[in-house]
């Protein structure tokens, strides 16, 4: 039977961050150093049990969920060690994205990007390609140059350029990231403005206006059919106005402090990621849809972002400048019947769901999707053989079993 002083036998429910996904391990690990985290996968894989890496649980989707072993990173967190000049630092695994972005603005480093919410761990939006908005900046994965991993052999091995492109997005499936060493910028400050205005005033002039700021994003609310836009730029720049729409907030501050905002209401939700040049097209089908079917039971914003292409194995914007449409439901609220009707649009424009949240897609949908699919197996299979960190639902996820 295991035993281990970070590995603890579980009698509870673990949810994630919106209630919608409930399930119960046998054991979970909360390692505080990489003995520790060594330990945890030998005496897993010895006794023939999966090993579920589940950041702070934010995931829509069941990638964090397993009956056998959960893992939590969250004692190996905080600024390790940083090079301002050179433009990198190495941070614990289990770090927050809003303390991480708190510890690099002290000594002068700042993320290219972040997305709506903070509260993930880094390994978990690098695992996940989470992004934010912005026609010339990646997912958030691309920052990963290096670091730290436990195998599924339990030992601990360099994150290299050999597998950096598989580690991109890897979806917690080659080993438990220990240490993540990540390319950045010099701290930079932006100015974040919200505009209110109407599809009709805007919409026409989308390509445009994504242009003419460093971060830009549209919400779409089907129950009033208005629009916020949102621009990040610094400060000085950006537009000073947009014809049709109103100023409701100005801010400024450091990145980390601007991009990303503090979320009470919790959500579930869907998001696609189709290529740039049908973005427009393929979000006014999806309003056509919402406002015929789902207008009376849905009430949360529809979100429009950009994001720049990549070439991490498993991103959703690999090898594509994309467009990201994202579908929110009040997490009391019932969400598969919307889910599932707008998902069959996003399929139709060639979608790639994101992997922390909503979709019903399995191996034989995904792999016509990803040019690279077959490399990121082959690196998958290499480092992991016997499926330690492969549960039943990343099994049928990425091997259609």
């Amino acid at each position: 039977m295991i035993h281990h002083r970070s590995l603890h036998p579980n009698d509870a429910e673990l949810a994630n961050w919106s209630g919608s996904l409930v399930f119960r391990p046998r054991y979970v690990g909360v390692p505080r150093d990489e003995e520790e985290a060594c330990s945890i996968v030998r005496l897993a894989a010895r006794d023939g049990l999966k090993v579920r890496p589940v950041g702070r649980r934010h995931s829509s989707s069941p990638i964090i969920a397993t009956d056998d072993v959960a893992v939590s990173m969250e004692n190996m967190s905080g600024l390790i060690e940083h090079d301002t000049e050179e433009g990198w630092a190495l941070v614990g695994a289990g770090t927050s994205l809003d303390d991480m972005g708190r510890a690099l603005n002290a000594v002068g480093l700042a993320t290219h990007n972040l997305g709506d919410i903070n509260v993930q761990s880094v390994v978990g939006a690098v695992s996940t390609c989470t992004h934010g908005s912005g026609r010339t900046l990646t997912n958030l994965a691309t920052m990963l140059i290096g670091g730290r991993m436990v195998t599924a052999d339990g030992e601990v091995r360099e994150i290299g350029s050999d597998i950096i492109h598989a580690a991109r997005g890897s979806l917690g499936t080659l080993g438990l990231f220990t240490a993540l060493k990540l390319r950045l910028l010099p701290r930079y400050r932006l100015r974040r403005r919200e505009w209110c205005t109407t599809l009709s005033e805007c919409f026409e002039r989308l390509e445009e206006l994504s242009h003419g700021s460093r971060n830009f994003d549209m919400y779409w609310y089907p129950r009033s059919d208005r629009v916020k836009l949102r621009t990040l730029d610094p400060p000085g720049e950006g537009p000073e106005g947009i014809e049709g729409a109103k100023l409701v907030l100005e801010m400024e501050g450091w990145s980390n402090e601007v991009l990303s905002r503090k979320r009470v209401l919790r959500f579930d939700e869907m998001e696609y990621a189709v290529p740039a040049d049908v973005g427009e097209e393929c979000f006014l089908e999806v309003r056509k849809r919402i406002m015929q079917r789902h207008r009376r039971t849905v009430g949360w914003r529809v979100l429009y972002r950009y994001v720049a292409a990549d070439d991490a194995y498993l991103s959703t914007a690999h090898g594509r400048d994309t467009v990201t449409i994202s579908l929110h439901q009040n997490n009391t609220l019932p969400y598969d019947e919307y889910f599932n009707d707008i998902e069959e649009v996003f399929l139709r424009y060639g979608g790639r769901p994101h992997w922390g949240k909503k979709h019903g897609l399995e191996a034989e949908d995904l792999e016509p999707l990803y040019p690279r699919w077959s490399e990121f197996q082959r690196v998958r299979r290499e480092l992991d053989p016997e499926g330690v960190f492969l549960t039943d639902h990343m099994g049928r996820l990425l091997e259609g079993c």
